[in-house]
């Protein structure tokens, strides 16, 4: 079974924002796909089991833009 999830990520204003945020949210254990939209802003992540939002935080962060909650 997996698990869909819609997070709401501030500064991203293009492709090279969007490939940013998927690659460090597709790296955290369990993740099978990521598709960012900045245009919306809506980052969703399809992985095994709940992800921890502290760690979805810290791979937004990574990427250098601002996880702002759930969509």
């Amino acid at each position: 079974m997996s698990i869909t999830a819609t997070y709401k990520v501030s500064g991203m204003s293009c492709g090279h924002c969007e490939g940013a945020v998927s690659g460090e949210i597709s790296e955290l254990p369990g993740v099978s796909s990521v598709k960012a939209v900045a245009s919306t802003g809506e980052v969703t992540v399809v992985s095994e089991s709940a992800l921890d939002e502290e760690a979805v935080r810290a791979a937004v962060d990574e990427a250098g833009f601002e996880l702002v909650g759930t969509a």
